[in-house]
Protein backbone atom coordinates (compact mmCIF):
# COMPACT_ATOMS: atom_id res chain seq x y z
CA UNK A 1 0.00 0.00 0.00
CA UNK A 2 2.09 2.79 -1.01
CA UNK A 3 1.97 5.86 1.51
CA UNK A 4 5.15 8.17 2.46
CA UNK A 5 8.16 7.83 4.73
CA UNK A 6 8.73 10.59 7.09
CA UNK A 7 8.57 10.82 11.13
CA UNK A 8 5.26 12.76 11.10
CA UNK A 9 3.61 9.57 9.69
CA UNK A 10 1.72 7.93 12.34
CA UNK A 11 3.04 4.21 11.05
CA UNK A 12 5.68 4.45 8.40
CA UNK A 13 8.84 3.26 9.00
CA UNK A 14 10.57 6.47 9.74
CA UNK A 15 13.55 4.66 9.06
CA UNK A 16 13.69 4.14 5.64
CA UNK A 17 12.89 6.56 4.10
CA UNK A 18 13.81 9.41 6.67
CA UNK A 19 16.10 12.05 5.59
CA UNK A 20 19.64 12.78 7.13
CA UNK A 21 18.11 16.18 8.49
CA UNK A 22 15.34 14.82 10.15
CA UNK A 23 14.99 13.00 13.17
CA UNK A 24 12.20 11.48 15.44
CA UNK A 25 11.41 13.06 18.67
CA UNK A 26 12.11 9.75 20.92
CA UNK A 27 13.56 6.34 20.24
CA UNK A 28 13.08 3.28 22.28
CA UNK A 29 15.27 0.40 22.30
CA UNK A 30 14.19 -3.21 24.47
CA UNK A 31 17.04 -5.10 24.70
CA UNK A 32 16.76 -8.92 25.38
CA UNK A 33 17.39 -8.74 28.47
CA UNK A 34 14.32 -9.04 30.29
CA UNK A 35 15.65 -8.10 33.51
CA UNK A 36 16.76 -4.60 32.85
CA UNK A 37 14.32 -3.92 30.80
CA UNK A 38 11.43 -3.13 33.30
CA UNK A 39 13.35 0.21 34.69
CA UNK A 40 15.58 1.00 32.51
CA UNK A 41 13.13 1.59 29.37
CA UNK A 42 9.96 2.54 28.64
CA UNK A 43 7.96 1.65 25.35
CA UNK A 44 7.03 4.68 22.96
CA UNK A 45 3.61 5.87 24.46
CA UNK A 46 2.29 5.03 20.65
CA UNK A 47 3.15 1.29 21.10
CA UNK A 48 1.27 0.89 24.80
CA UNK A 49 -1.75 2.96 23.39
CA UNK A 50 -2.18 0.72 20.50
CA UNK A 51 -1.81 -2.65 22.60
CA UNK A 52 -4.34 -1.40 25.33
CA UNK A 53 -6.12 -0.20 22.56
CA UNK A 54 -6.37 -3.26 20.25
CA UNK A 55 -5.30 -5.81 22.76
CA UNK A 56 -7.38 -4.35 25.56
CA UNK A 57 -5.20 -4.79 28.05
CA UNK A 58 -4.19 -1.92 30.66
CA UNK A 59 -0.72 -0.26 30.43
CA UNK A 60 0.82 -2.56 33.01
CA UNK A 61 -0.08 -5.53 31.44
CA UNK A 62 1.26 -4.11 27.89
CA UNK A 63 3.99 -3.82 29.70
CA UNK A 64 3.99 -7.00 31.26
CA UNK A 65 3.41 -9.07 27.95
CA UNK A 66 6.29 -7.39 26.24
CA UNK A 67 8.84 -8.50 28.76
CA UNK A 68 7.25 -12.09 28.87
CA UNK A 69 7.37 -12.38 25.20
CA UNK A 70 11.10 -11.25 25.33
CA UNK A 71 11.77 -13.99 27.91
CA UNK A 72 9.99 -16.81 26.50
CA UNK A 73 11.49 -16.74 23.05
CA UNK A 74 14.56 -17.33 24.57
CA UNK A 75 13.54 -20.04 25.86
CA UNK A 76 11.40 -21.21 22.96
CA UNK A 77 14.81 -21.15 20.34
CA UNK A 78 15.94 -23.47 23.19
CA UNK A 79 13.76 -26.03 23.13
CA UNK A 80 13.37 -26.26 18.72
CA UNK A 81 16.85 -27.02 19.11
CA UNK A 82 16.50 -29.48 21.22
CA UNK A 83 13.62 -31.16 20.19
CA UNK A 84 15.22 -30.96 16.12
CA UNK A 85 12.48 -33.07 14.09
CA UNK A 86 9.87 -33.54 16.83
CA UNK A 87 9.50 -29.93 17.06
CA UNK A 88 5.63 -29.95 16.41
CA UNK A 89 5.32 -25.82 17.12
CA UNK A 90 5.02 -23.37 19.63
CA UNK A 91 2.50 -20.53 20.61
CA UNK A 92 1.97 -17.94 23.67
CA UNK A 93 -1.15 -17.85 25.93
CA UNK A 94 -2.46 -16.00 28.28
CA UNK A 95 -3.41 -12.09 28.46
CA UNK A 96 -0.21 -10.93 28.38
CA UNK A 97 1.26 -13.95 27.20
CA UNK A 98 2.79 -15.96 30.48
CA UNK A 99 2.59 -19.09 29.08
CA UNK A 100 4.53 -20.82 26.72
CA UNK A 101 3.21 -24.14 25.01
CA UNK A 102 5.55 -26.39 23.03
CA UNK A 103 4.54 -29.33 21.14
CA UNK A 104 6.57 -32.38 20.55
CA UNK A 105 6.03 -35.71 18.47
CA UNK A 106 7.32 -37.60 21.77
CA UNK A 107 6.29 -37.95 24.77
CA UNK A 108 9.98 -38.24 26.25
CA UNK A 109 10.63 -34.34 25.39
CA UNK A 110 7.70 -33.53 28.15
CA UNK A 111 10.60 -33.51 30.86
CA UNK A 112 12.92 -31.25 28.76
CA UNK A 113 10.12 -28.61 28.24
CA UNK A 114 8.48 -28.70 31.52
CA UNK A 115 12.01 -28.29 32.97
CA UNK A 116 12.62 -25.06 30.77
CA UNK A 117 9.41 -23.49 32.55
CA UNK A 118 6.97 -24.36 29.65
CA UNK A 119 4.02 -25.94 29.13
CA UNK A 120 4.46 -29.15 26.77
CA UNK A 121 1.81 -30.85 24.40
CA UNK A 122 2.05 -34.12 22.44
CA UNK A 123 0.68 -34.45 18.98
CA UNK A 124 0.67 -36.56 15.75
CA UNK A 125 2.02 -34.60 13.43
CA UNK A 126 5.51 -32.56 13.43
CA UNK A 127 5.52 -28.60 12.35
CA UNK A 128 7.93 -30.26 9.34
CA UNK A 129 5.32 -32.87 8.20
CA UNK A 130 2.47 -30.12 8.69
CA UNK A 131 4.48 -27.92 6.29
CA UNK A 132 4.76 -30.65 3.79
CA UNK A 133 0.88 -31.55 4.09
CA UNK A 134 0.25 -27.61 3.64
CA UNK A 135 2.46 -27.57 0.40
CA UNK A 136 0.27 -30.58 -1.00
CA UNK A 137 -2.46 -28.78 -0.19
CA UNK A 138 -1.67 -25.81 -1.88
CA UNK A 139 -0.78 -26.71 -5.04
CA UNK A 140 -3.63 -28.96 -5.32
CA UNK A 141 -6.11 -26.37 -5.08
CA UNK A 142 -3.92 -24.08 -7.21
CA UNK A 143 -4.95 -26.34 -9.98
CA UNK A 144 -8.49 -25.75 -9.23
CA UNK A 145 -9.65 -22.31 -9.34
CA UNK A 146 -13.09 -22.80 -8.41
CA UNK A 147 -12.98 -25.01 -5.81
CA UNK A 148 -12.18 -21.74 -2.88
CA UNK A 149 -9.98 -22.21 0.06
CA UNK A 150 -8.49 -18.96 -1.14
CA UNK A 151 -6.64 -19.20 2.46
CA UNK A 152 -4.41 -21.88 3.86
CA UNK A 153 -2.45 -22.35 6.95
CA UNK A 154 -0.60 -24.20 9.54
CA UNK A 155 -2.29 -24.55 12.72
CA UNK A 156 0.26 -25.85 14.74
CA UNK A 157 -2.55 -25.66 18.15
CA UNK A 158 -5.22 -27.91 16.66
CA UNK A 159 -2.14 -29.77 14.84
CA UNK A 160 -3.46 -29.24 11.28
CA UNK A 161 -3.75 -27.58 8.50
CA UNK A 162 -6.59 -25.22 7.98
CA UNK A 163 -8.49 -23.94 4.49
CA UNK A 164 -10.52 -21.08 4.55
CA UNK A 165 -13.20 -21.45 1.94
CA UNK A 166 -16.31 -19.67 0.95
CA UNK A 167 -17.43 -23.17 -0.93
CA UNK A 168 -16.09 -25.35 1.76
CA UNK A 169 -17.98 -28.26 0.50
CA UNK A 170 -16.32 -28.14 -2.75
CA UNK A 171 -13.09 -27.97 -0.90
CA UNK A 172 -13.60 -30.81 0.76
CA UNK A 173 -14.67 -32.47 -2.37
CA UNK A 174 -11.50 -31.79 -4.63
CA UNK A 175 -9.10 -32.83 -1.28
CA UNK A 176 -10.96 -35.70 -1.13
CA UNK A 177 -10.83 -36.31 -4.38
CA UNK A 178 -6.86 -35.62 -4.57
CA UNK A 179 -6.55 -38.33 -2.00
CA UNK A 180 -5.54 -35.60 0.83
CA UNK A 181 -5.84 -37.07 4.86
CA UNK A 182 -9.29 -35.34 6.18
CA UNK A 183 -8.12 -35.64 10.17
CA UNK A 184 -4.89 -33.54 8.90
CA UNK A 185 -6.12 -30.91 6.45
CA UNK A 186 -9.94 -29.27 8.09
CA UNK A 187 -12.04 -27.36 5.94
CA UNK A 188 -13.80 -23.97 7.58
CA UNK A 189 -16.64 -22.04 5.76
CA UNK A 190 -15.21 -18.40 5.74
CA UNK A 191 -15.81 -15.03 3.61
CA UNK A 192 -12.51 -13.78 3.99
CA UNK A 193 -11.26 -12.98 0.85
CA UNK A 194 -7.57 -11.15 0.86
CA UNK A 195 -6.83 -7.95 -1.22
CA UNK A 196 -3.72 -6.53 -1.69
CA UNK A 197 -3.74 -3.61 0.21
CA UNK A 198 -2.85 -1.02 -2.24
CA UNK A 199 -5.04 2.08 -3.72
CA UNK A 200 -4.64 4.69 -6.24
CA UNK A 201 -5.22 7.73 -3.56
CA UNK A 202 -2.67 10.30 -3.50
CA UNK A 203 -1.18 11.05 -0.20
CA UNK A 204 1.64 9.57 2.23
CA UNK A 205 4.42 7.14 2.39
CA UNK A 206 6.33 7.04 -1.18
CA UNK A 207 4.51 6.87 -4.44
CA UNK A 208 5.30 4.57 -7.46
CA UNK A 209 4.37 6.63 -10.50
CA UNK A 210 2.02 9.21 -10.78
CA UNK A 211 -0.38 7.51 -8.74
CA UNK A 212 0.16 4.38 -6.35
CA UNK A 213 0.63 5.21 -2.94
CA UNK A 214 2.98 2.28 -0.49
CA UNK A 215 4.27 2.26 3.15
CA UNK A 216 8.12 2.02 3.49
CA UNK A 217 9.19 -1.53 5.27
CA UNK A 218 12.49 -1.40 7.04
CA UNK A 219 15.96 0.09 5.64
CA UNK A 220 18.08 -2.21 4.04
CA UNK A 221 22.09 -1.87 2.69
CA UNK A 222 23.68 -3.79 0.03
CA UNK A 223 27.34 -3.21 -0.34
CA UNK A 224 27.63 0.30 -0.48
CA UNK A 225 23.96 1.00 -1.34
CA UNK A 226 21.21 2.07 0.77
CA UNK A 227 17.49 1.07 0.32
CA UNK A 228 14.30 -0.08 1.88
CA UNK A 229 12.01 -3.34 1.39
CA UNK A 230 8.45 -3.41 0.24
CA UNK A 231 5.58 -5.14 -1.24
CA UNK A 232 6.03 -6.71 -3.82
CA UNK A 233 2.18 -5.45 -5.48
CA UNK A 234 3.31 -2.04 -5.20
CA UNK A 235 6.27 -1.80 -8.54
CA UNK A 236 8.15 -3.80 -11.10
CA UNK A 237 11.55 -3.67 -11.34
CA UNK A 238 13.07 -0.08 -12.84
CA UNK A 239 9.81 1.65 -11.32
CA UNK A 240 10.90 4.91 -9.98
CA UNK A 241 9.66 6.18 -6.24
CA UNK A 242 8.90 9.35 -5.42
CA UNK A 243 8.95 11.26 -1.57
CA UNK A 244 5.92 11.44 -0.23
CA UNK A 245 6.16 15.33 0.45
CA UNK A 246 7.25 17.03 -2.48
CA UNK A 247 7.47 14.24 -4.54
CA UNK A 248 10.90 14.55 -5.56
CA UNK A 249 13.10 11.72 -6.77
CA UNK A 250 13.79 8.74 -3.83
CA UNK A 251 14.70 5.83 -5.60
CA UNK A 252 14.55 2.57 -8.00
CA UNK A 253 13.05 -0.93 -7.92
CA UNK A 254 16.03 -3.16 -7.89
CA UNK A 255 14.00 -6.63 -7.71
CA UNK A 256 10.40 -7.34 -6.92
CA UNK A 257 8.35 -10.70 -6.84
CA UNK A 258 4.66 -11.26 -6.83
CA UNK A 259 2.57 -13.17 -7.18
CA UNK A 260 4.77 -16.59 -5.58
CA UNK A 261 6.16 -14.01 -2.79
CA UNK A 262 4.94 -10.52 -2.21
CA UNK A 263 8.55 -8.37 -1.59
CA UNK A 264 10.35 -5.92 -3.30
CA UNK A 265 13.69 -3.67 -2.54
CA UNK A 266 14.03 -0.12 -3.54
CA UNK A 267 17.42 1.57 -3.69
CA UNK A 268 17.47 5.11 -2.74
CA UNK A 269 19.83 7.83 -4.00
CA UNK A 270 22.03 9.73 -2.00
CA UNK A 271 19.69 12.39 -0.87
CA UNK A 272 18.36 9.42 2.11
CA UNK A 273 20.03 8.17 5.07
CA UNK A 274 18.65 4.70 6.23
CA UNK A 275 17.84 4.15 10.09
CA UNK A 276 16.94 1.79 12.25
CA UNK A 277 13.13 2.88 13.30
CA UNK A 278 9.73 2.51 12.67
CA UNK A 279 7.45 5.08 13.72
CA UNK A 280 4.71 4.60 16.11
CA UNK A 281 3.13 7.60 16.10
CA UNK A 282 3.00 10.70 18.52
CA UNK A 283 6.81 11.60 17.14
CA UNK A 284 8.09 8.40 18.80
CA UNK A 285 9.73 5.80 16.85
CA UNK A 286 10.74 1.64 17.73
CA UNK A 287 13.99 1.14 17.34
CA UNK A 288 14.97 -1.80 15.06
CA UNK A 289 17.45 -4.09 16.65
CA UNK A 290 17.17 -7.29 14.78
CA UNK A 291 15.00 -9.63 12.66
CA UNK A 292 14.48 -12.74 15.10
CA UNK A 293 10.98 -14.67 14.18
CA UNK A 294 8.22 -14.12 16.93
CA UNK A 295 6.25 -16.90 18.41
CA UNK A 296 2.44 -17.60 17.63
CA UNK A 297 0.79 -15.68 19.75
CA UNK A 298 2.83 -13.00 20.41
CA UNK A 299 1.87 -9.58 20.06
CA UNK A 300 2.82 -7.72 16.80
CA UNK A 301 2.41 -3.94 15.73
CA UNK A 302 2.15 -2.32 12.06
CA UNK A 303 2.97 0.53 10.88
CA UNK A 304 1.41 1.77 7.92
CA UNK A 305 0.77 4.92 6.01
CA UNK A 306 -2.87 5.47 5.91
CA UNK A 307 -4.27 3.72 9.14
CA UNK A 308 -0.96 4.53 11.69
CA UNK A 309 0.19 2.35 14.37
CA UNK A 310 -1.81 -0.93 15.02
CA UNK A 311 -1.39 -3.97 16.93
CA UNK A 312 -2.56 -7.60 17.35
CA UNK A 313 -0.82 -10.93 17.58
CA UNK A 314 -0.02 -13.23 15.31
CA UNK A 315 -2.52 -16.15 14.59
CA UNK A 316 -0.38 -19.02 12.37
CA UNK A 317 2.75 -18.74 9.98
CA UNK A 318 3.17 -20.26 6.96
CA UNK A 319 0.03 -18.85 4.98
CA UNK A 320 -1.00 -19.19 1.48
CA UNK A 321 -3.08 -16.42 -0.40
CA UNK A 322 -5.13 -16.91 -3.35
CA UNK A 323 -4.99 -13.20 -4.41
CA UNK A 324 -6.68 -12.60 -7.69
CA UNK A 325 -3.26 -11.94 -9.49
CA UNK A 326 -2.00 -15.39 -8.27
CA UNK A 327 -1.18 -17.06 -5.12
CA UNK A 328 1.06 -15.70 -2.44
CA UNK A 329 2.93 -18.43 -0.05
CA UNK A 330 4.43 -17.98 3.39
CA UNK A 331 2.77 -15.20 4.51
CA UNK A 332 2.20 -14.84 8.49
CA UNK A 333 -1.27 -14.29 9.29
CA UNK A 334 -2.47 -11.72 11.47
CA UNK A 335 -5.53 -10.12 13.55
CA UNK A 336 -3.88 -6.61 13.13
CA UNK A 337 -6.10 -4.30 10.59
CA UNK A 338 -5.01 -2.65 7.72
CA UNK A 339 -6.29 -0.87 4.97
CA UNK A 340 -5.52 0.42 1.14
CA UNK A 341 -2.07 2.23 1.06
CA UNK A 342 -0.45 0.28 4.13
CA UNK A 343 0.67 -2.15 1.97
CA UNK A 344 4.90 -2.70 2.20
CA UNK A 345 4.62 -0.83 5.87
CA UNK A 346 6.19 -2.75 8.58
CA UNK A 347 5.21 -5.63 11.15
CA UNK A 348 7.49 -5.40 14.14
CA UNK A 349 7.65 -7.62 17.72
CA UNK A 350 8.58 -5.68 20.14
CA UNK A 351 12.16 -4.50 18.49
CA UNK A 352 11.87 -7.48 16.47
CA UNK A 353 11.54 -6.93 12.49
CA UNK A 354 9.00 -9.34 11.93
CA UNK A 355 7.50 -8.27 7.53
CA UNK A 356 5.92 -6.24 5.25
CA UNK A 357 2.21 -5.78 5.06
CA UNK A 358 0.91 -8.03 1.93
CA UNK A 359 -2.86 -8.22 2.23
CA UNK A 360 -5.90 -8.86 3.76
CA UNK A 361 -9.59 -7.88 4.37
CA UNK A 362 -11.64 -6.15 6.79
CA UNK A 363 -10.62 -2.47 7.57
CA UNK A 364 -9.64 -0.82 11.11
CA UNK A 365 -13.24 0.55 12.09
CA UNK A 366 -14.65 -2.91 12.41
CA UNK A 367 -11.72 -5.01 13.01
CA UNK A 368 -9.88 -7.29 10.15
CA UNK A 369 -7.12 -9.46 9.25
CA UNK A 370 -3.89 -8.79 7.65
CA UNK A 371 -0.88 -10.64 6.36
CA UNK A 372 2.70 -10.11 6.19
CA UNK A 373 5.80 -11.48 4.40
CA UNK A 374 8.79 -11.95 6.38
CA UNK A 375 11.60 -10.03 6.37
CA UNK A 376 14.21 -12.45 6.55
CA UNK A 377 13.14 -14.20 3.26
CA UNK A 378 13.20 -10.78 1.62
CA UNK A 379 16.69 -10.48 2.81
CA UNK A 380 18.25 -13.93 1.68
CA UNK A 381 16.70 -13.54 -1.42
CA UNK A 382 18.20 -10.47 -2.42
CA UNK A 383 21.80 -10.11 -0.30
CA UNK A 384 20.61 -7.48 1.96
CA UNK A 385 21.77 -6.57 5.48
CA UNK A 386 18.85 -4.91 7.80
CA UNK A 387 19.77 -1.68 9.23
CA UNK A 388 19.32 -2.14 12.80
CA UNK A 389 20.60 -0.48 15.84
CA UNK A 390 23.36 -2.97 16.32
CA UNK A 391 24.94 -2.36 13.17
CA UNK A 392 23.92 -3.68 9.90
CA UNK A 393 24.32 -7.58 10.18
CA UNK A 394 24.78 -9.87 7.05
CA UNK A 395 21.63 -11.16 5.55
CA UNK A 396 20.62 -14.65 7.07
CA UNK A 397 21.28 -17.88 5.75
CA UNK A 398 20.42 -19.11 2.44
CA UNK A 399 20.62 -22.81 3.31
CA UNK A 400 17.77 -25.03 4.70
CA UNK A 401 19.17 -26.97 7.15
CA UNK A 402 16.11 -27.74 9.43
CA UNK A 403 14.68 -30.82 10.30
CA UNK A 404 17.81 -32.70 12.23
CA UNK A 405 17.47 -33.77 15.66
CA UNK A 406 20.75 -31.70 16.40
CA UNK A 407 21.69 -28.16 15.74
CA UNK A 408 24.57 -26.08 16.45
CA UNK A 409 25.10 -22.35 15.54
CA UNK A 410 27.70 -19.84 15.47
CA UNK A 411 29.70 -16.72 13.73
CA UNK A 412 33.25 -17.10 12.14
CA UNK A 413 35.29 -13.90 11.68
CA UNK A 414 37.86 -14.06 9.18
CA UNK A 415 41.39 -13.29 9.61
CA UNK A 416 41.01 -14.97 13.01
CA UNK A 417 41.47 -18.00 13.47
CA UNK A 418 38.44 -19.24 11.66
CA UNK A 419 37.23 -22.05 12.87
CA UNK A 420 34.73 -23.61 15.30
CA UNK A 421 34.30 -27.41 16.44
CA UNK A 422 30.87 -29.84 17.34
CA UNK A 423 31.43 -31.92 19.53
CA UNK A 424 29.79 -35.92 19.33
CA UNK A 425 29.82 -39.46 20.64
CA UNK A 426 28.16 -42.18 18.15
CA UNK A 427 27.44 -45.39 20.08
CA UNK A 428 26.88 -47.51 17.11
CA UNK A 429 28.11 -48.06 13.37
CA UNK A 430 26.40 -45.95 10.78
CA UNK A 431 25.63 -42.93 8.95
CA UNK A 432 26.60 -39.40 9.62
CA UNK A 433 24.70 -36.66 8.17
CA UNK A 434 25.46 -33.05 8.47
CA UNK A 435 23.95 -29.59 6.56
CA UNK A 436 25.99 -26.17 7.15
CA UNK A 437 24.14 -22.90 5.87
CA UNK A 438 26.24 -19.96 6.17
CA UNK A 439 25.73 -15.82 5.42
CA UNK A 440 25.56 -15.38 1.54
CA UNK A 441 28.55 -13.97 0.37
CA UNK A 442 31.24 -16.00 2.49
CA UNK A 443 33.24 -19.17 1.56
CA UNK A 444 32.84 -22.12 5.28
CA UNK A 445 33.78 -25.38 4.89
CA UNK A 446 32.66 -28.51 6.74
CA UNK A 447 34.46 -31.27 7.91
CA UNK A 448 33.89 -34.25 10.19
CA UNK A 449 36.66 -35.70 12.36
CA UNK A 450 36.94 -39.03 14.38
CA UNK A 451 39.55 -39.42 17.13
CA UNK A 452 41.74 -41.51 16.97
CA UNK A 453 43.63 -42.54 19.45
CA UNK A 454 44.93 -38.61 20.93
CA UNK A 455 44.93 -37.25 17.38
CA UNK A 456 41.80 -36.15 15.54
CA UNK A 457 41.42 -37.89 11.93
CA UNK A 458 39.14 -36.27 9.08
CA UNK A 459 37.03 -38.91 7.70
CA UNK A 460 34.84 -36.32 5.15
CA UNK A 461 34.84 -33.22 3.45
CA UNK A 462 32.43 -30.90 2.23
CA UNK A 463 34.58 -27.57 1.09
CA UNK A 464 33.04 -25.71 -1.96
CA UNK A 465 33.25 -22.44 -3.12
CA UNK A 466 29.95 -21.19 -1.02
CA UNK A 467 29.12 -21.88 2.44
CA UNK A 468 26.17 -24.18 1.97
CA UNK A 469 28.35 -28.03 2.70
CA UNK A 470 26.60 -31.43 3.12
CA UNK A 471 28.52 -34.57 4.30
CA UNK A 472 27.22 -38.15 4.13
CA UNK A 473 29.64 -40.61 5.55
CA UNK A 474 29.20 -44.43 7.15
CA UNK A 475 31.54 -44.52 10.29
CA UNK A 476 31.73 -47.03 13.15
CA UNK A 477 30.81 -45.72 16.48
CA UNK A 478 33.28 -43.21 18.34
CA UNK A 479 33.78 -39.79 19.27
CA UNK A 480 33.57 -37.57 16.50
CA UNK A 481 33.75 -33.64 15.77
CA UNK A 482 32.42 -31.25 13.46
CA UNK A 483 34.71 -28.53 12.55
CA UNK A 484 33.79 -25.45 10.63
CA UNK A 485 35.88 -23.13 8.85
CA UNK A 486 36.57 -19.95 7.05
CA UNK A 487 37.87 -19.87 3.77
CA UNK A 488 36.55 -16.48 3.41
CA UNK A 489 34.23 -14.02 4.93
CA UNK A 490 32.57 -13.48 8.45
CA UNK A 491 29.25 -13.96 9.49
CA UNK A 492 26.92 -16.72 11.11
CA UNK A 493 26.11 -20.41 10.42
CA UNK A 494 23.78 -23.07 10.92
CA UNK A 495 25.29 -26.86 11.36
CA UNK A 496 22.25 -29.32 11.24
CA UNK A 497 23.58 -33.18 11.90
CA UNK A 498 22.14 -36.29 12.50
CA UNK A 499 24.64 -39.30 14.50
CA UNK A 500 24.13 -42.84 14.42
Amino acid sequence: MPRRHATIMGCVLAVTALTATTAPAVAWHLTSDASATVSATKPPTGMLAAMQRDLHLTAEQAQARLLNETRLTEIEARLHRRLGDRFAGSWLTEPVAQTLVVATTTPADLPHILAEGARGKVVGLSLAQLNVIKKQTDEILSTHPFAGGHVRYVDVRANQVVVLSDVPSTTRAVLKAAGVNSSAVRVLSSAERPQPLSDLVGGEAYYVGATTRCSIGFSVVRGLQNGFVSAGHCGTVGMTTSANVDRGPQGIFQASLFPSRDFSWIAVNGDWTPRPWVSSGAGETVDVAGSRVAIEGASVCRSGSTTGWHCGTIRQLNASIAYPQGTVSGLTRTNVCAEPGDSGGSFISIDQAQGVTSGGSGDCNSGGVTYFQPVNEILTTYGLSLVTTNGNPPPPSTGTCTGYPHTADGRLIAGKPAHQAIYHRSTADGPHFACLAGTIGTDFDLYLQKQEGQAWVTVAASNGPTSNEKIDYTGTAGYYRYRVISSSGSGAYLLGYKAP
